[in-house]
C-alpha cells in the first residue's frame, strides 16, 4: 500500500515538472518573439534587477530570481519588463511567488513614493491607525494607498491631472513606485506580454505629468535643450 503512494506520489512529481518545463520553454520563447517584434533585447534573467529596487516586490523572501528579461526603450525612455518571483516557507509549506514587473527609467532621481490598491487589508490597516497620506479627492483616496515622505512631495507629484491618470480603468490593480531614477510598476503573477506596452504607456503617461519644478529641485530641467524626453 505504500509503495504504491510512493509510486503515484513519484509520477505526479514527474508529470509536474514535465509540464513546468514545457511552459517555460513556451514563455520563453514568446518573450523571444515579442522581443524581436519590438525591437528589444531578451535575456534568460538579469540578477542585478533583483537588488535594484528595496520596495516591494524586492528585498523580501529567498531564492529571488528574475525570468524574461526585456529591455528596450519607449517614447525615448530606457524600459524593462520582466518576471520576479521569491520563495517563502519550506518544504511542503514552500510557495513561490511571482509578478510581472515594467520599470520606466527617469532623467534624475525622485524622492521615494509607493502607491498601491487600495483593498481590504489596507482598509483594515487604515481603520486601526495604518500611516496613510491623504488627499483632498476621495475618490482617489478610496482607489489608492500612499507612502511617501514627509512634506509636500507627494502632494506636489500628485497633482489633481496625475490622480485623474491614476483613476484610469489600466491602473486598476497595479501597484506603482518611485524608487530613484526608476519608475515601476507590478503585478501579481507571471510575466503578461500583452499588458508590456498598455503598462509602458501608463508609466510614460505618469512621467510627462511630473511637474517641471520638481525635476527643477533635483537638478534636472526638461526644456533645457538636449535634455532627454
Amino acid at each position: 500500500m505504500e509503495l504504491g503512494v510512493f509510486v503515484i506520489v513519484g509520477i505526479v512529481t514527474i508529470v509536474v515538472v514535465v509540464i513546468s518545463g514545457v511552459m517555460a520553454r513556451r514563455a520563453r520563447k514568446a518573450a523571444q518573439q515579442w522581443a524581436a517584434a519590438h525591437q528589444w533585447s531578451w535575456s534568460a534573467t538579469d540578477p542585478t534587477l533583483v537588488r535594484r529596487w528595496s520596495s516591494p516586490p524586492f528585498r523580501r523572501g529567498s531564492s529571488r530570481s528574475t525570468r524574461n528579461v526585456l529591455t528596450g526603450t519607449w517614447n525615448g525612455r530606457p524600459a524593462t519588463s520582466f518576471q520576479y518571483s521569491y520563495d517563502t516557507g519550506s518544504g511542503k509549506n514552500r510557495s513561490t511567488h511571482y509578478f510581472h514587473v515594467v520599470a520606466y527609467s527617469l532623467p534624475a532621481r525622485l524622492p521615494w513614493l509607493q502607491l498601491e490598491p487600495e483593498g481590504v487589508g489596507n482598509s483594515i490597516a487604515k481603520f486601526f491607525g495604518g500611516q496613510d497620506i491623504e488627499f483632498e479627492s476621495s475618490r482617489f483616496n478610496d482607489a489608492w494607498r500612499v507612502k511617501g515622505p514627509e512634506g509636500q512631495f507627494p502632494y506636489d507629484f500628485l497633482h489633481p491631472r496625475m490622480m485623474q491618470r491614476l483613476l484610469g480603468s489600466d491602473a486598476y490593480g497595479t501597484s506603482i513606485t518611485v524608487e530613484g531614477s526608476d519608475l515601476y510598476l507590478y503585478r501579481s503573477g507571471k510575466q503578461d506580454l500583452a499588458a508590456i506596452q498598455p503598462s509602458l504607456q501608463l508609466l510614460s503617461d505618469l512621467y510627462d505629468q511630473v511637474p517641471r519644478f520638481l525635476w527643477l529641485k533635483v537638478g534636472y530641467d526638461p526644456e533645457a535643450t538636449g535634455a532627454a524626453r
